[in-house]
């Protein structure tokens, strides 16, 4: 189960028996596997990537990369992994999808971890950010 101990009490009172939130923790790890799927989609292939980060070297409310790439893990309600952007890296604690067109991710958001600490927008279309 990934509901924490106060998570399943609420849900206990909010009515709902054993098996409803197991199958509930259940289906949380189903779409966060989802989401990893549709944003290791997004990060395949060739770049210009284009993310909002603050860079400390740059002025610009926009960034490019040339390239990107990530490789994540999920389990249970987690999602982690690490980021390469343009031979640097940062660990990923967690990313989701933000708008989909014809089904393909256009907009994501990555909670980037160690020096950066920031959700952070990434486009494969620099007006889309």
């Amino acid at each position: 189960m990934h509901f924490d101990s106060r998570t399943q009490q609420a849900l206990r009172e909010a009515g709902l028996d054993t098996d409803a939130i197991a199958s509930a923790s259940d289906r949380v790890a189903e779409l966060v596997d989802e989401d990893a799927e549709r944003l290791r989609a997004f990060f395949d292939g060739d770049g210009p990537y284009y993310s909002d980060m603050e860079l400390a070297h740059s002025t610009a409310s926009v960034q490019e990369h040339p390239t990107a790439a990530v490789d994540l893990f999920t389990h249970g309600s987690d999602l982690r992994g690490y980021l390469s952007l343009d031979g640097w890296g940062v660990p990923i604690e967690g990313g989701r999808v933000l708008r989909s067109e014809s089904d393909e991710p256009v907009l994501v958001e990555l909670s980037l971890g160690e020096t950066v600490h920031d959700r952070v927008r990434f486009a494969r279309d620099r007006e889309v950010l």
